[in-house]
């Protein structure tokens, strides 16, 4: 809790296969991440199907109460890296659905270009690798992906330091999700506190 809010986050996302959202009262996520404090944002991390990607996010509007879904189909389980077929697959059947799908996916033009014209809400490509903390490996890709879509881009997964932060928000994103290059520090909310000056700084830069 104490990093989120020094990072100045406005939205925390859950993977639904990973969080026991029934645990007993004072012991879940949701009892320190409380839904009146943040965005709550339901991933289908850990899904490797479009249909188990499909089924996980129904679960999680069942759950939560939201249409919101941050899409992960994995196409590696070494790397993390999404299987783009299925993602397209799945985010064309949940937005059809009502679901305000924001896909987390390659740094690839024409892939971010297809599903924003199917409808999702925003575009996730990584900057590098999940757990990586690589920083953004390739910031021609997402100039093109900015100039070509039409919906937000949120750099998902790579962030590594502060300075990777500014990098994306000057670029012209609208956000970056981050975790380990907070949660692996050696002070975490210190470079929680960083990762928030960074993304304020990037942005002024960008306008």
């Amino acid at each position: 809790l104490a990093c989120a809010e020094a990072a100045g986050a406005e939205m925390v996302t859950v993977a639904l296969r990973r969080t026991k959202l029934d645990a007993p009262r004072g012991e879940g996520l949701l009892d320190f991440i409380r839904p009146d404090r943040f965005a709550i944002l339901p991933n289908t991390a850990g899904c490797y199907s479009a249909a188990d990607a499909i089924s996980t996010a129904r679960l999680g509007r069942e759950l939560l109460g939201t249409e919101l879904v941050k899409l992960e189909v994995i196409g590696d389980e070494r790397t993390l890296f999404p299987d783009v077929a299925a993602t397209i697959e799945a985010a064309r059947s949940l937005v059809q659905e009502g679901f305000t799908v924001l896909p987390y996916v390659t740094d690839d033009p024409v892939a971010c270009q297809k599903l924003a014209a199917l409808g999702c809400a925003a575009v996730m490509p990584l900057g590098a690798p999940i757990g990586s903390g690589m920083g953004i490996r390739n910031p021609a890709n997402l100039r093109i992906i900015l100039e070509t879509v039409e919906v937000p881009v949120i750099v998902d997964a790579g962030v590594g330091t502060a300075s990777d932060a500014a990098i994306a928000m000057e670029l012209g994103c609208t956000a970056v999700l981050m975790n380990t290059g907070i949660a692996a520090a050696k002070d975490p909310v210190r470079m929680a506190q960083a990762m928030r000056l960074a993304v304020e700084a990037g942005r002024l830069a960008y306008e």
